[in-house]
C-alpha cells in the first residue's frame, strides 16, 4: 500500500489534525544511529490535544510506534508498519517551575535542558540529567539515570493519552519502576511530567554539571554517532568490563564498531547499517557469555523489521561471526 493509499484509508477526520503528517518517513534521518528503514506515517502533534484526537480516530488495528530523541533506539532496515508518533519541542518542550522546588516539563525537552533549567530556578536533585543523552519522554519510560540517581528519584507524577485517546495522569507508583524499565499502562505516551527536588545553589549545580559533562567526555563516544549505553549492567558486573574481557574492544563488522574508548558503547562510522550494528551486538553478547558466561541484556531498545535474509538471531544462536578486529 502506499503512502498516499495509506492516508486516504484513514478517512476525512485526518484533515482536522493540526500537527504534521509525514508520509514515507525515513528512520533514519531521525535516530542518533543513523539506520533504519521507512514508515509509512509519521506524526508530530501540535499539542496533547492535537494528539489525543488523533489516537481517538486512528483505526486500533494500525500500529502505533513512538519515538522520542532516538537517542537509546535501533529501528531496523526493514523499517516499521503503521504510524511513528514523534513529539515535537514546540508543542511539547513547555518547563514550568512550579511551587516547594517541582518543576513541570514537557516530555519532548532533552534530559540536559531540563537539569539546566532546574538548576537555574535553584532546584536540585535533577543535574544527573546531564549526563544523560536523551529525552525526557524516554526516561520516564526507561526510568534512566545516571551516577547514583534515577528517573523514579524525582518523579511525582506524569500526564500522558492512551491509545483510546484519553487523558490520564499516572503515578511514580503506577509506573512500577525498575532498573531501567517500567511497567507503565500499556499503549500510554507520556506528554509531560513533574518533578519534585530541594533547594540548591545555581552556581554549584552548574559547576557540578560542567563536571559531568567533562567526566562523560573523556569516558564516552558523545560527539559519535551511537545509542548510548548498549547492554544493562548485570548484577555485580559492569557490562564494560565483560566486554572488555572477552577481546571484544575495537571489534568490527562492516562499518559498526565497538568503541575503543567505552565499550559498552557500538558505534555507526558512518556507513553502517542496522544490520551491522545488531549482528555486532550479538557477536559482543557471544562472546561474553563465552568468555564469562554472563548473558548480557541489551538497554537500547531494538524494534522494527529485518530485511530478507538480513534477521539477527540471539546470541548468533551458535553461528560465530568473528569480525574485523
Amino acid at each position: 500500500m502506499s503512502s498516499s493509499d495509506f492516508i486516504a484509508k484513514l478517512g476525512d477526520w485526518i484533515g482536522k489534525i493540526r500537527g504534521r503528517l509525514t508520509p514515507d518517513q525515513k528512520m533514519s534521518e531521525i535516530s542518533w544511529f543513523r539506520v533504519g528503514g521507512v514508515v509509512p506515517l509519521l506524526f508530530q502533534p501540535a499539542d496533547e490535544e492535537d494528539l489525543a484526537f488523533f489516537l481517538k480516530n486512528l483505526p486500533k488495528e494500525i500500529k502505533v510506534t513512538v519515538i522520542g530523541m532516538g537517542s537509546n533506539l535501533l529501528i531496523r532496515d526493514g523499517g516499521l508498519d503503521g504510524v511513528v508518533i514523534k513529539l515535537s519541542a514546540k508543542g511539547f518542550g513547555a518547563i514550568k517551575v512550579l511551587e516547594d522546588h517541582r518543576i513541570l516539563v514537557g516530555a519532548a525537552n532533552p534530559d540536559v535542558r531540563v537539569a539546566k533549567a532546574a538548576a537555574l530556578a535553584g532546584i536540585d536533585g535533577l543535574t544527573f540529567y546531564r549526563g544523560i543523552p536523551g529525552g525526557i519522554g524516554g526516561a520516564l519510560y526507561m526510568n534512566a539515570g545516571c551516577y547514583g540517581l534515577e528517573t523514579r528519584d524525582r518523579m511525582v507524577e506524569l500526564r500522558g493519552v492512551t491509545r483510546l485517546g484519553e487523558i490520564v495522569k499516572i503515578s511514580n507508583e503506577d509506573m512500577g519502576y525498575k532498573y531501567r524499565k517500567s511497567n507503565a499502562p500499556q499503549g500510554v505516551i507520556f506528554t509531560s511530567a513533574i518533578y519534585q527536588g530541594f533547594t540548591g545553589d545555581p552556581d554549584e549545580m552548574i559547576s557540578r554539571m560542567e563536571q559531568i559533562t567533562d567526566r562523560r567526555e573523556k569516558s564516552q563516544p558523545i560527539k559519535s554517532r551511537t545509542g548510548g549505553s548498549t547492554f544493562k549492567n548485570p548484577d555485580g558486573y559492569s557490562s564494560w568490563k565483560l566486554i572488555d574481557e572477552a577481546g571484544c574492544r575495537g571489534l568490527q563488522i562492516g562499518e559498526a564498531q565497538v568503541s575503543e574508548l567505552h565499550c559498552n558503547f557500538l558505534l555507526n562510522l558512518g556507513g553502517a547499517s542496522a544490520y551491522d550494528i545488531e549482528l555486532l551486538g550479538e557477536t559482543v553478547r557471544h562472546r561474553v557469555r563465552e568468555n564469562s558466561g554472563v548473558e548480557l541484556q541489551w538497554e537500547i531498545r531494538r524494534m522494527g523489521k529485518f530485511e530478507p535474509e538480513n534477521q539477527v538471531n540471539e546470541f548468533l544462536d551458535g553461528e560465530v561471526f568473528v569480525g574485523k578486529v
